[in-house]
C-alpha cells in the first residue's frame, strides 16, 4: 500500500466537508482479525458505556502514543482513557 494513501484519502475528505467538521471526525474502514472482532464484541458487551467507535479510538491513541506521538490531542486521548473511572 502506498504510504501517503490515507494522506491522500484524507485529503479528498477535507475538500469535500467544511475544514470546522472535518479537523472533528474522519471515517475509516479496515479490515481487522475475527479474533480481534470478537474480543472487541465481549468488552463492549461487558462495558455497555463504549462502543466501537470508542474502542477504535482509544486503541489508535494508545498505539501511536506508545510509538512516539507527540500531538497533544493524542496524548490527551491516551491519557484520559488509561485514567478513566471504570464501571463496576
Amino acid at each position: 500500500m502506498d504510504r501517503n494513501y490515507l494522506e491522500r484519502c484524507h485529503e479528498m475528505g477535507v475538500a469535500e466537508k467544511s475544514a470546522e467538521a472535518a479537523a472533528s471526525y474522519v471515517s475509516m474502514e479496515a479490515e481487522i482479525p475475527e479474533v480481534l472482532y470478537r474480543g472487541m464484541k465481549d468488552f463492549i458487551g461487558e462495558h455497555p458505556h463504549w462502543d466501537q467507535y470508542r474502542v477504535m479510538s482509544s486503541a489508535l491513541a494508545h498505539f501511536l502514543f506508545q510509538n512516539g506521538c507527540e500531538d497533544r490531542a493524542v496524548t490527551e486521548r491516551y491519557l484520559n482513557d488509561l485514567f478513566s473511572r471504570r464501571d463496576p
